[in-house]
């Protein structure tokens, strides 16, 4: 199928002349953790919307109203944005943009089982088939099965694994069992697997016993400050071996402030967010990675894979309101989204049909190096995790 591009999202948007509103803006509410230990990603999905919105700015709007987005901060706490959720629902609203982080989506899901739509952004939120909620990005479980493949066809068989115990932790650690006991899979030996608590000052002791264990690659699977004292610990045994972490890191902030003891070999499984991948990517996927990009043009945040787990949902969602109209229900808009196929958007070419939910799946995974000369991640694979050479 020949892919289509979003017509808000295309070239010629940004081309268009500011359009001067005088009707009420058509507000869109947003959960994110602003404060707390998850506003890392907050604050840059603020961000990716923030220029979503200036962008949207200069076209028709919804219904001729400009589109607002409304934050409510849910502080990292399941228990805030449950109340939060709440207030949403009671206020009759269509849609809600949000969460970041699995945990905050997993505690608002129950309440909209009826309504409203609920996209949240964090890629470890799984959805069930034909409900109101959808989750951002490519699955937990796909990037897994990308960086395992890549592993795999590198001579890396000997893996050991680190996970938080929080939600996001978990969530990996489950599917990386899953995946792994994939018969292509087959010739990967765990050679160690260890938890730590994403409090904990110190990960030495788990560390120590994975180099014990003498694996050729390491995953690391946690986010935020916790990840942080992975890689600090890592550097401090010597442990000079492949790690892998989840795109929840994908961030120049982190990239910065870890930078004295990044491992030397990063590795990070993405969707097709960065700007060249893939190189035989349709020329509406091109469209809307240009448009991504250039509304980030001129200002100091540069876009990341934090600013990628916004952007398309808002994307997505605006378009489903601009066909519908001001007044489209929550069923229309489910509605909507579970049909679409064949859209580009900066993660892939969309197919709900086919991967209900979420729309793009391990096709869309592309293995990633961080590059601390280039201050930047490079693409070392093709699709679904194949390396390039």
């Amino acid at each position: 199928m020949k892919s289509r591009n979003l017509s808000w999202l295309a070239t010629a948007l940004l081309a268009c002349s500011s359009h001067v509103f005088a009707a009420e803006p058509f507000n869109i509410d947003v959960v994110l953790p602003l404060t707390g230990p998850a506003a890392f990603l907050g604050k840059a999905e603020q961000v990716a919307l923030q220029r979503a919105e200036t962008m949207l700015a200069k076209g028709d709007g919804i219904g001729g109203r400009p589109v607002k987005f409304l934050w409510h901060d849910d502080q990292s706490s399941p228990q805030v944005a449950v109340q939060l959720a709440s207030q949403i629902v009671a206020s009759k609203a269509p849609v809600v943009l949000g969460s970041a982080v699995v945990a905050m989506c997993n505690a608002m899901a129950p309440l909209m089982r009826k309504g409203p739509v609920l996209y949240c952004f964090s890629p470890g939120f799984y959805p069930p088939e034909g409900s109101f909620a959808f989750s951002s990005s490519v699955a937990t479980r796909d990037l897994i099965s990308a960086q395992l493949r890549y592993f795999q066809m590198k001579g890396w068989k000997k893996v050991a694994v680190i996970t938080s115990t929080d939600a996001s932790g978990q969530d990996a650690a489950k599917n990386i069992k899953e995946v792994l006991s994939n018969p292509e899979y087959k010739d990967i030996e765990l050679v160690s697997d260890v938890t730590f608590n994403p409090t904990d000052v110190s990960a030495s002791t788990q560390i120590q016993r994975i180099k014990g264990a003498k694996p050729q690659a390491l995953i690391a699977w946690s986010t935020g400050s916790a990840i942080g004292t992975v890689f600090k610990a890592i550097a401090e045994a010597g442990l000079a071996i492949p790690v892998a972490t989840t795109d929840g890191n994908m961030t120049y902030a982190q990239m910065t402030q870890y930078a004295a003891f990044l491992p030397k070999e990063l590795y990070i499984p993405s969707p097709e967010w960065l700007p060249g991948a893939p190189k035989d990517a349709p020329s509406a996927q091109v469209e809307a990675k240009n448009a991504f990009h250039s509304a980030f043009a001129g200002g100091t945040d540069k876009p990341d894979a934090a600013s990628s787990f916004a952007w398309d949902p808002a994307m997505l969602v605006v378009a489903a309101l601009r066909k519908l109209g001001p007044d489209a229900t929550a069923s229309q808009i489910r509605e909507h989204l579970a049909n679409l196929q064949g859209i580009s958007g900066i993660n892939g070419v969309y197919d709900f049909k086919k991967t209900p939910q979420r729309g793009v799946n391990d096709s869309s995974v592309y293995v990633t190096r961080w590059d601390s000369s280039q201050k930047t991640w490079v693409a070392v694979s093709k699709s679904r995790g194949v390396p390039l050479q």
